[in-house]
């Protein structure tokens, strides 16, 4: 049985589980109309996390994706993080703010937080996905057993060998030009900065499990492209951020529109780990400062307070814009009709 059999869905479509911007109408959406929406509860605690899901399982009988966060809880380091937030506080004074006394680890990584794993064996989602790394071997045991298909992402061969060897279902191929977070296990190792066609057919060759191309894909040319490499769907993210059932606000829908979209650039400054997103006054600060933030998610702390203060003054150019190298085409249609729109492209390319 193949992956979208699998699944029961007739669409080799995912929609990416953006933290921030995904919400249970456009996943409800997505799987609605054929596809697998997702859903990212890795910014929200268990309570959170269910609201969410139970949200999402009211608007569609379909199945879709819950995303956890699976990263190495950083080791605080006072000093750093206060030298940060000096080097933070004139931007910050820009704005007649001060920046928090302290920063604190914002996210709990789901490779410790049992809250998290009881919740998704008891509502036993179809689908959950890993970002970051993986969880131990106990885990990934509960959600199988509990009927869940697990994806991982991985950016280059070893993360993927390393995903079939945990018992992973799918391996998400998450290309360079993907944006958001890069999924790479270890943020200290170097980046192969694998393209999402080089490591879609590099994964596909070499590995066992069916293979997701995720980063830059944007219609149906990118899907069929992915199929022809040997992918067994597309997931795609920045395409969505324009549909109405997506969370982004006005800012981020106008920024996509401007020559941010065109620029789009990885920054660590946001959020303490590397990611993809439109160029804007945090990322030109931080390329021309050469910022060096403390560890994720703790910089990000800061990263969300800063733009809590400059948005409040009408500034909005210090948020977390995170979007694709695909950007520039994007479409602002409703997720059922961009579905539609990505299966005609898809099919007149047959």
């Amino acid at each position: 049985m193949n992956f979208l059999q699998r699944l029961g869905i007739t669409l080799p479509i995912i929609q990416a589980p953006m933290a921030g911007v995904s919400t249970p109408a456009l996943a409800a959406a997505v799987s609605n109309a054929g596809g697998l929406g997702s859903i990212a509860v890795g910014a929200v605690d268990a309570a959170g996390a269910r609201a969410m899901i139970e949200a999402t399982a009211a608007l569609t009988p379909r199945p879709f994706n819950v995303n956890v966060f699976v990263h190495k809880d950083p080791v605080p380091n006072p000093d750093r993080e206060a030298e940060w937030l000096a080097t933070l506080r004139p931007l910050f004074a820009e704005h007649d703010a001060a920046p928090p006394a302290r920063l604190t680890t914002i996210y709990k990584s789901f490779a410790q937080d049992d809250a998290m794993l009881a919740l998704l064996i008891e509502t036993a989602p179809r689908v959950v996905s890993f970002h970051f790394g993986l969880p131990d071997e106990s885990r990934i045991r509960a959600l199988k057993g509990a009927g869940c298909l697990l994806l991982s992402t991985a950016t280059n061969l070893a993360e993927a060998r390393a995903a079939e060897a945990a018992g992973v279902d799918v391996i998400v191929a998450q290309g360079f030009e993907a944006g958001g977070h890069r999924g790479v296990f270890d943020p200290d190792a170097p980046d192969d900065q694998l393209g999402t066609f080089a490591l879609t057919r590099l994964l596909a060759a070499r590995c066992r499990l069916p293979i997701i191309a995720a980063g830059g894909i944007m219609d149906g040319a990118g899907i069929r492209a992915a199929l022809a490499l040997g992918a067994v769907a597309a997931q795609l993210g920045t395409a969505f951020i324009a549909c109405p059932e997506s969370s982004a606000d006005a800012a981020f829908r106008q920024a996509l529109k401007g020559p941010g979209a065109e620029h789009t650039v990885f920054t660590n400054a946001i959020s303490g780990r590397a990611a993809r997103c439109l160029a804007n006054r945090f990322t030109a600060w931080a390329a021309e400062s050469r910022a060096d933030p403390p560890a994720y998610p703790i910089a990000y702390d800061a990263g969300k307070a800063l733009h809590a203060a400059a948005r409040a003054k009408g500034e909005t150019g210090f948020g977390a814009q995170w979007a694709g190298q695909g950007a520039p085409l994007i479409r602002e249609l409703p997720a059922a009709s961009l579905l539609a729109r990505l299966q005609e492209e898809m099919e007149s390319l047959r």
